[in-house]
């Protein structure tokens, strides 16, 4: 996996993977996978702003170093991707909210 962007997968199940994408030590967001017999939906969500070459530089990273191994080019239908520009407000886990905030009692 040599490119510009690293990916850390958080999560991976029989049909689906969460990654965190990097940028050397900035966070430049999150892939959501789902596999769907030939086809392959991408939820890309950006938490900075990309020019389209750097997106387009990105979207093929991720099929060449995540999506053909798990279903090449020449086996699939589509690799659908829906792109959203967004920013973590905050984390939650059943046991309560992840972040507290500082200056919060």
């Amino acid at each position: 996996m040599d490119g510009r962007f690293r990916l850390t997968r958080l999560v991976r199940t029989l049909s689906s993977e969460i990654y965190l994408i990097w940028e050397e030590q900035n966070r430049v967001g999150q892939l959501d996978l789902h596999y769907a017999n030939d086809t392959i939906h991408a939820t890309l969500i950006l938490e900075t702003d990309l020019s389209v070459t750097s997106e387009e530089e990105l979207l093929s990273q991720i099929d060449e170093d995540i999506v053909s191994s798990y279903l090449p080019n020449f086996e699939r239908n589509d690799f659908l991707v829906t792109v959203f520009r967004g920013e973590e407000i905050s984390s939650y886990t059943d046991s309560g909210h992840l972040e507290e905030d500082a200056g919060e009692e």
